[in-house]
């Protein structure tokens, strides 16, 4: 199966997730997340807000600012990513495709060791990952190559093999429920 028929499957599968499935499984993915040890041991989160059928992040990163780490999110201009703190998830709007973005550009998140949450559609146990196809994190990742990365997702997106090219950068760590 090639990228274009894997992420359209992996798309339908999603679309045909209720919210109650969505939730359950954010929730375990939550206490997943909580409990690795890239999460424990980073000081700053570079994560997502959800977007569709995504996992739920929001309470995610929200137990990180409440455990006193900082917490990034993107914002795209143009065919940049840049990762910007907040305080308060809410004061997000939305941006680039309807996917929620800061209200704000600054402070730009300046932290070369923050674990990064790798969003996507499809993911190998060795850390292959298929994206939704703008190669924005890749392209952030061969900027900054040290960040720590991990993914979280549903476990009908895990799959045995990922056609990939050699700017795809694998994820350090894969989480599912």
């Amino acid at each position: 199966m090639d990228k274009k028929q894997l992420r359209q499957k992996i798309r339908q599968q999603k679309r045909e997730m209720t919210e109650q499935q969505i939730q359950s499984a954010s929730e375990k993915l939550g206490e997943l997340f909580a409990e690795n040890p890239l999460y424990r041991q980073a000081k700053t989160i570079y994560g997502y807000l959800p977007y569709n059928q995504e996992v739920r992040t929001v309470p995610m990163l929200q137990r990180a600012l409440d455990e006193g780490k900082r917490v990034a999110v993107p914002k795209c201009y143009g065919d940049e990513m840049r990762f910007i703190y907040l305080e308060d998830l809410s004061q997000v709007e939305k941006g680039y495709c309807g996917i929620p973005e800061p209200i704000r550009d600054e402070p730009v998140a300046d932290d070369p060791t923050a674990l990064v949450l790798m969003p996507g559609l499809a993911f190998t146990k060795a850390g292959k990952r298929i994206g939704y196809g703008g190669g924005f994190y890749d392209k952030f990742l061969a900027q900054e190559p040290d960040h720590p990365t991990l993914a979280l997702c549903y476990s009908f997106q895990m799959v045995d093999e990922i056609p990939t090219e050699e700017f795809d950068k694998p994820v350090d760590c894969v989480l599912w429920a």
